[in-house]
């Protein structure tokens, strides 16, 4: 797999976003346009850090997903494992993610 951010990577072909998690975003993120209203959790140091983490627990293990629907921009929404962790979890727990609201 690779990483894109700390809840976006891609599995072969797939695009996927890891479900039910909001990870902080990078810069160049639209997201982030003070023009559009900072739409996104915009704390560059924390995002870096965020998909940091992702590429080094992908290192760890087998990654799999268990897809659970699309997201508007067509990406695949999934529950993200590297062996038995779950990606998005791990992430919560390490204060790199929040809960999806």
């Amino acid at each position: 797999p690779t990483v894109h951010d700390g809840d976006t990577l891609r599995c072969g072909s797939v695009k996927i976003r890891i479900a039910n998690i909001e990870a902080p975003e990078l810069p160049g993120s639209p997201k982030c346009d003070p023009r559009r209203g900072h739409l996104g959790w915009c704390d560059y140091d924390l995002g870096y850090a965020s998909r940091n983490a992702l590429v080094t627990l992908i290192r760890q293990g087998r990654t799999a997903y268990q897809p659970v629907g699309t997201d508007p921009y067509g990406r695949t929404l999934a529950i993200v494992y590297v062996g038995a962790i779950d990606a998005g979890q791990y992430l919560i727990d390490q204060g790199l993610a929040r809960p999806w609201r």
